[in-house]
């Protein structure tokens, strides 16, 4: 058996045999337009609609977390093989169903370890925190210094930015290629060959002076988790104090795919706070309910008014462009709304940034958004050293 870094580790408990093949993308020119995009209407089910052949018998996942699991390991896990038709059981390892993960994202399991002792699964899969910063610890004569590694039933992985590609192999060990495919599509995956283009028009300075900047991301039930948890990782990371505020009545909400999500404060807490940046996540659900804030309305507009910096991911630009706050500017956004952004759309980068706006396709691309706003806040060292801690190949230039 080959095993590399132990960072996610995926085991079978029942007679179902992991296939030993990879996903391989063919070129985006190549792939069909995105078929699946943020859902329409608010689902609180914590598996999407299956097809007739997985309906029958679905596959079941296991997939535990405890305090300190990574987030954006855990959650790009549970989103695409949910997205791919898995049933996914979320399981707490501790005494409590809700953890603290290692950038301070609150989750909340769906059952406690111990409920789930007694069935069978056919994957097991662990975001667990082993890097290749601790890849020394491996026996030599196992170590295999490949970002995917699979090895009969056996799957392992590296880190947060090669999570995709784990869950999207472990998506095609369960359902076959063509589901993976699709969701690979679903999620604006590109190959590795493919430049992952960034745009900046009207180039200015970002710095906020000595302090942290601190970062407000409202969140609403039916919001992306792969979006959400992807922006508050990798800008803590970044050392951003970072403030997620749920617009509902309570601090819970439950995302796009099932994901239960605790936010630091309610939006009515954070409504006389100024925040140096303030980015909207998507997920068409999530979108519906953010435009209806009339809190948030309040401080988009005033963050437009003083000149502070502001952003959107997947389908939210148009709520900035609804409040008239994309006039005269260039943004992107899900290939569904990107016709809604008319004459200011840019369709040929995945991530948009003009002035003090930046704006992104989503899901995917999430990771690329939020390291240009490392870069542009901290600079191109800091958003480096941060990639590197993702094991994400950040652009040379």
């Amino acid at each position: 058996v080959h095993v590399m870094s132990l960072l996610l580790l995926p085991l079978t408990l029942s007679p179902f045999t992991v296939a030993t093949s990879t996903l391989r993308l063919k070129p985006l020119s190549s792939l069909k337009p995105p078929r699946c995009t943020p859902n329409s209407t608010l689902s609180i089910s914590v598996s999407p609609p299956t097809t007739d052949s997985n309906a029958i018998t679905p596959k079941k996942v296991l997939l535990p977390i405890g305090f300190g699991t990574e987030e954006m390991e855990a959650v790009i896990l549970i989103h695409v093989l949910r997205r791919a038709g898995a049933h996914v059981t979320v399981a707490s390892v501790e005494p409590q169903l809700q953890i603290e993960a290692a950038g301070g994202t609150k989750l909340v399991a769906d059952a406690s370890i111990s409920e789930c002792s007694g069935q069978i699964f056919d994957l097991i899969a662990l975001p667990i925190t082993c890097h290749p910063a601790f890849f020394h610890k491996l026996p030599t004569f196992w170590a295999v210094k490949t970002n995917i590694q699979v090895s009969k039933g056996l799957t392992t992985s590296r880190g947060p930015g090669t999570a995709y590609m784990f869950a999207l192999t472990l998506a095609e060990q369960l359902f076959g290629e063509s589901v993976a495919r699709e969701v690979a599509e679903s999620l604006l995956m590109r190959t590795d060959d493919e430049n992952v283009s960034k745009k900046e028009f009207n180039e200015i300075d970002w710095s906020v002076g000595h302090h942290p900047p601190t970062v407000l991301i409202p969140i609403a039930h039916g919001s992306e988790e792969i979006e959400v948890v992807t922006l508050i990782d990798i800008l803590r990371r970044a050392k951003a104090n970072v403030i997620v505020a749920s617009v509902e009545k309570t601090l819970g909400v439950m995302a796009s795919q099932g994901t239960k999500i605790v936010a630091d404060k309610l939006i009515s807490d954070v409504q006389e706070s100024a925040h140096d940046l303030i980015i909207l996540p998507g997920g068409t659900a999530g979108v519906q309910r953010l435009s209806k804030s009339r809190i948030l309305k309040k401080l988009l507009k005033e963050q437009n008014s003083a000149g502070r910096i502001y952003g959107a991911v997947c389908s939210s630009p148009t709520i900035l462009h609804k409040q008239g706050l994309l006039k005269d500017k260039k943004a992107t956004a899900h290939p569904s709304v990107l016709n809604k952004l008319e004459d200011g759309a840019v369709n040929d980068a995945v991530v948009v940034i003009d002035g003090k706006l930046i704006t992104t396709e989503g899901l995917s691309t999430v990771t690329d958004f939020a390291l240009a706003i490392v870069a542009k806040l901290f600079g191109n060292g800091r958003a480096r050293s941060v990639a590197e801690g993702l094991v994400f190949a950040y652009p040379r230039k």
